[in-house]
């Protein structure tokens, strides 16, 4: 998994960490990951609602030490 991009979305609240994430995903072309961290507790659920309803992958989430990790590969 190569990764193309990386966005650091950690003390961003509500809803600029996915603002920021469409923003970046406009730059990718279809099939490349991006990373994204976030440590907004809402990001847990806007994440995953905003790759189902722009129709992209969420590869992976996880969390360690309270920041959570995102990997998306955009569609």
């Amino acid at each position: 998994m190569t990764l193309k991009d990386t966005l650091d979305a950690t003390g961003l609240l509500c809803p600029l960490p996915v603002l920021k994430l469409r923003k970046r995903l406009k730059s990718l072309d279809v099939g490349d990951l991006i990373a994204m961290q976030a440590d907004d507790p809402a990001a847990v659920i806007d994440v995953p609602h905003f790759c189902a309803e722009a129709g992209h992958e969420l590869v992976e989430a996880k969390e360690a030490d309270g920041v959570q990790t995102y990997i998306i590969r955009k569609s």
